[in-house]
C-alpha cells in the first residue's frame, strides 16, 4: 500500500507522513458522511493526546501495573496518529515506551523475551512468561520502527522485534504448526491466543523484511487456527471470554489475508473461520442492538474496542463484506459513548483495543504499513 502524493519527507520521524491530517492510504475505501468522520476522528485524537501523556511516564502502576500488552495497542495507534498529522509527540511516547521495553529485554531471562509488566521480572529465571502477550508487545515494537528514518533507529527497533521472534520459533512452535504460550505452567500444548497474536506478528515482520521464515510460521499457525474449535478450547475460555477469543485469533487472519492464496484450502478455511466470528460479532455487540452478556470495561469484555477494527478490514479486503463498515460504525459509536463519559477519557484496556478500530477507520490499512510499501 503506496503512501499518496500528499505525503511528504520528515527526517526527524516517520519515513512517511500523511500531510495535513488527511489519510488516503486506501483509495478503494467507502465515502462516508462528512460529520460521523469528524466525530471518529475527533475522538480518536483526544485518546491519541490522553495516551501520549501517559505512554510518555514511567511504565502505569495505577491502581495496579498495567499489562504492556495493553499499552501496545495504544502505540500502535499512535504511530497512524503521526502517519495522519506528522505530530512529533505521537511518535516520541512511541519510542520512549519501545526504548523501556528494550531495556527490559536486555535482562530478561530467556534471552529475547519481553518483560509483561507482571509475572517474570528481568533478571529472575522462575515464573511464567507468554508468547500472547509478549507478541502485542513486539509489535508495538515493530510499529515504531518502521516510522523511525533514522537507520539506526529502524534498525535498532528491528533486530529487538526478531530477536524476539528467533526465541519463539527456536522453542514455541508446536509439532501440528500452532504455537504454544511459553513458560505457562498451566498449559504447555499449542494455543489460541498465542498462535493468533504471533501470527500476526510473523506476517508483519515477513513483510516488514522479507525473511520467508516468518511467512511459513505464519500459514503454518493460520493453518492450526484453522482447524481449531473455538467453543471447545480449554478452560471455558469460549464461555467465559469469548471477545478474548475472537480479537486474537482474527488478528492472524486480518494481517495474513493477503498472503493466503484465494482458492487454496487454507483459504476457503480462513474465511469460513472468518464469517463464523463476525456472526458471533452481531448478536454480542451492544451498538449493533444486540443483548450481550459482555461488560466493555470488564477484561474479556474490553476486547470489544477491538473488533471494529477487524470489520473494517474485511469490509475492504472480502467480496460482498462492505455492509460491515457501517455496522462497526455503529458499535465504535457504541464504545465510544463508553469511553468518553469523563472528560479527559482514562486510558484503560477498553479505550487502548478502540484506538486501534478508531486509527484503522480514520486511515485504513496504516496499522499493517511497512517500511517496504
Amino acid at each position: 500500500m503506496r503512501a499518496t502524493r500528499n505525503a511528504v519527507r520528515v527526517l526527524c520521524g516517520a519515513a512517511l507522513v500523511l500531510a495535513a491530517g488527511s489519510c488516503t492510504l486506501s483509495p478503494r475505501a467507502a465515502p462516508v458522511s462528512r460529520a460521523a468522520d469528524a466525530d471518529f476522528r475527533g475522538r480518536f485524537f483526544r485518546l491519541c493526546d490522553v495516551a501520549a501523556t501517559e505512554l510518555n511516564r514511567d511504565a502505569r502502576q495505577v491502581p495496579k501495573p498495567v499489562p504492556f500488552y495493553i499499552d501496545s495497542y495504544a502505540v500502535r495507534a499512535l504511530c497512524v496518529a503521526f502517519d495522519m498529522t506528522g505530530e512529533p509527540r505521537y511518535l516520541d511516547a512511541c519510542r520512549r515506551w519501545s526504548d523501556r521495553m528494550i531495556e527490559f529485554q536486555r535482562r530478561m531471562i530467556p534471552v529475547g523475551a519481553y518483560y509483561m509488566n507482571y509475572a517474570r521480572k528481568p533478571g529472575e529465571k522462575e515464573g511464567g512468561w507468554y508468547v500472547g502477550d509478549s507478541s502485542s508487545i513486539a509489535m508495538g515494537i515493530l510499529a515504531t520502527s518502521v516510522r523511525c528514518a533514522d537507520p539506526n533507529d529502524k534498525a535498532r527497533y528491528l533486530d529487538s522485534v526478531r530477536l524476539y521472534a528467533k526465541l519463539v520459533l527456536d522453542n514455541y512452535v508446536g509439532e501440528a504448526g500452532g504455537i504454544t504460550d511459553g513458560l505457562w505452567p498451566k498449559y504447555g500444548g499449542e494455543w489460541w491466543c498465542s498462535s493468533g497474536v504471533f501470527a500476526s506478528l510473523a506476517f508483519l515482520l515477513y513483510d516488514e523484511t522479507g525473511d520467508e521464515q516468518y511467512l511459513q510460521a505464519a500459514l503454518d499457525a493460520v493453518d492450526w487456527l484453522n482447524r481449531l474449535e473455538p467453543r471447545r478450547i480449554k478452560f471455558n475460555y469460549w464461555k467465559d471470554g469469548a471477545p478474548s477469543v475472537v480479537m486474537y485469533v482474527l488478528e492472524a487472519y486480518s494481517a495474513g489475508l493477503p498472503h493466503l492464496k484465494p482458492g487454496t484450502e487454507t483459504h476457503k478455511a480462513a474465511l469460513a473461520r472468518i464469517a463464523k466470528m463476525l456472526d458471533w460479532m452481531s448478536k454480542n455487540q451492544q451498538g449493533r442492538g444486540a443483548k450481550s452478556p459482555w461488560d466493555y470495561n470488564s477484561q474479556w469484555g474490553s476486547k470489544l474496542g477491538g473488533l471494529p477494527f477487524h470489520m473494517y478490514v474485511y469490509s475492504r479486503r472480502l467480496s460482498g463484506r462492505q455492509a460491515l463498515r457501517p455496522a462497526a460504525d455503529e458499535e465504535l459509536r457504541h464504545i465510544g459513548a463508553i469511553l468518553f463519559q469523563t472528560d479527559p477519557p482514562a486510558l484503560s484496556q477498553l479505550a487502548c483495543f478502540a484506538m486501534m478500530s478508531y486509527a484503522e477507520r480514520l486511515c485504513p490499512g496504516a496499522l499493517y504499513r511497512s517500511s517496504r510499501r
